[in-house]
C-alpha cells in the first residue's frame, strides 16, 4: 500500500505491480492518479493516508508493507504511525525532508528515508574528491560506510588481519570494479578499494592508520 501518487509513489507502483505485487495507492487528489499508466490493475482510493475508513477502503487490514511518500513530512509519519500501530503493519517506511526529523522517527521505530540529507549525500560524492562522503549514513547520523584509502603497505595483508590492526570492521573490497565480499583469507591486492562500516566519529583514526604501512603503525 503506498500513500502519496507522486513521481515517487506512482514509480513504486509501477515497479511493485510489474514484480507481481498487488497495489492500493492513496492520493488525495484524484488528479494524482493520472501520473499510473493506463494498464495500472491496483486500487486506487481518494483521501487521506491517516483517515481509518480510508485505510480500511484500500485494504490495509491485508497489507503486507505500507510507504509513505507525499509531500508532507507530518503526514507521511501520521500515516506510517497509524499503519504500524493501529493495523499493525510490520513493514512500513516514510519519506522524510526534515533529517533532524528522519532521526527522532527512527527511534520511535518507524524507517525513513530523509530525502534531503540522502540527495545532498549523493551530489557532494560526485563534486568532491573520492572518500570526502560516505557512501551510506544510517537515519542517526552515527554509523557510516566509506571508502578509504590504503597505504601501498598494506597489499599482501589479509583483511582480517587489517580490520585488527585498524580496530574496524571492512564492508567490502572494490577489486576491478567489482564488488568482493570478505572472506578469512582474503588479502589485499594492488588496486582494491576499501570500504569500512564504522561510527562516523572514528573515521579520521581509522584514516589515519590506514594511510601508514603496518610497520609505520606502533
Amino acid at each position: 500500500m503506498i500513500m502519496g501518487c507522486g513521481r515517487v509513489g506512482s514509480t513504486l507502483a509501477h515497479i511493485l505491480e510489474d514484480n507481481g505485487h498487488t497495489v492500493a495507492i492513496i492520493d488525495r487528489d484524484p488528479q494524482a492518479f493520472r501520473r499510473l499508466r493506463a494498464g495500472f490493475r491496483g486500487r486506487r482510493v481518494t483521501g487521506v493516508g491517516f483517515d481509518r475508513d480510508v485505510l480500511t477502503e484500500a485494504g490495509i487490514e491485508s497489507a503486507a508493507a505500507y510507504v509513505a511518500v507525499s509531500s508532507g513530512d507530518n503526514s507521511n509519519i501520521i500515516s506510517a504511525r497509524a499503519a504500524r500501530e493501529t493495523f499493525g503493519v510490520d513493514n512500513v517506511v516514510a519519506r522524510i525532508y526534515d533529517p533532524r526529523r528522519a532521526e527522532v522517527y527512527q527511534r520511535l521505530g518507524i524507517p525513513t528515508v530523509a530525502t534531503v540529507r540522502w540527495t545532498a549525500d549523493q551530489i557532494l560524492r560526485r563534486i568532491l574528491p573520492e572518500g570526502a562522503e560516505p557512501l551510506w549514513r544510517d537515519p542517526t547520523g552515527t554509523v557510516i560506510l566509506a571508502e578509504v584509502a590504503t597505504n601501498p603497505g598494506w597489499i599482501g595483508t589479509r583483511v582480517v588481519d587489517l580490520e585488527a590492526r585498524a580496530r574496524t570492521r571492512a564492508a567490502y573490497l572494490n577489486r576491478m570494479g567489482e564488488a568482493l565480499v570478505i572472506a578469512d583469507d582474503t588479502v589485499i591486492q594492488e588496486g582494491d578499494v576499501l570500504h569500512v562500516i564504522a561510527a562516523e566519529n572514528d573515521m579520521d583514526r581509522i584514516n589515519k592508520v590506514l594511510a601508514l604501512a603496518p610497520e609505520q603503525d606502533h
